[in-house]
């Protein structure tokens, strides 16, 4: 559940069908993209490695990755999690095929209507990469993990900047932020031209305060760079990281409290 390219090919109008429905429509829908750049993911990678430490015999930790789409981000993670069990699970069909070439486990799974099907306590991470974003309920999805977490277990969640370097210019010149969308059927007021489902976007102030209210302690934050920013400006998103608040991607690390 990335940054990706098209929209859905049926939408259902909104006499006929709920929006819960014409969200799974679009994730379901093969051409939309359920990946993103490998930088974010080797970063999350690397703080999840150092805060769970090597595996050793009989210590395997078991990772979830939520929302893990074609499998990519947590195959990039992989040799940095060697010895640890890894679990993608996503709610797309077409993503979880996929997923199934790249992941020894991949599972079906949502964060509502049932939540996810495991036992309470039964994970000691969980990889929630740029999924946020999508959510009609964040809050529920956030309840669900920690319930799913056992005591003390670490989040890695990643999600968009709402106030990354080039918004704070976008909107100063009235343009609609990088991220953010109106439509799943288009991009209207803003650059680029893919459609990814965004329904929310976080500043780095936010998601920590949003994070702890949901049951965690936030343990650190970090920048990471996004792919889609044009080559020539790819040196200052990277500079971006510096300073988190500023970054395109935020990286947080949180606790189960």
């Amino acid at each position: 559940m990335t940054t990706g390219t098209t929209t859905a090919t049926t939408t259902p109008t909104a006499s006929t069908a709920s929006p819960h429905r014409d969200l799974r429509d679009f994730y379901e829908n093969p051409a939309v993209p359920v990946a993103s750049g490998p930088s974010r993911s080797l970063r999350q990678a690397r703080m999840l490695a150092g805060a769970l430490g090597p595996a050793g015999t009989g210590d395997a930790r078991t990772i979830l990755d939520i929302g893990c789409g074609d499998g990519s981000a947590a195959a990039t993670a992989a040799p940095l999690l060697h010895g640890h069990r890894l679990v993608g699970v996503d709610w797309s069909q077409d993503a979880l095929t996929r997923a199934r070439t790249r992941l020894p486990y991949a599972v079906r799974g949502e964060l509502t209507d049932g939540g996810l099907p495991f036992a309470s306590g039964s994970a000691d991470a969980v990889l929630f990469s740029e999924v946020l974003e999508h959510l009609v309920d964040p809050d529920a999805a956030l309840e669900e993990i920690h319930r799913v977490l056992r005591p003390g277990g670490h989040l890695m969640l990643s999600t968009p900047n709402l106030a990354a370097w080039y918004n704070r210019a976008l909107l100063l010149a009235g343009v609609q932020p990088v991220f953010s969308e109106v439509s799943l059927r288009g991009i209207h007021g803003r650059p680029g031209s893919e459609v990814v489902g965004h329904l929310r976007l976080y500043t780095a102030r936010a998601l920590r305060e949003f994070v702890a209210a949901s049951g965690f302690t936030v343990v650190r934050l970090e920048g990471a760079p996004f792919h889609g920013v044009p080559r020539p400006l790819r040196m200052l998103d990277r500079l971006a990281c510096a300073r988190p608040p500023l970054a395109s991607i935020l990286l947080l690390h949180a606790r189960r409290s």
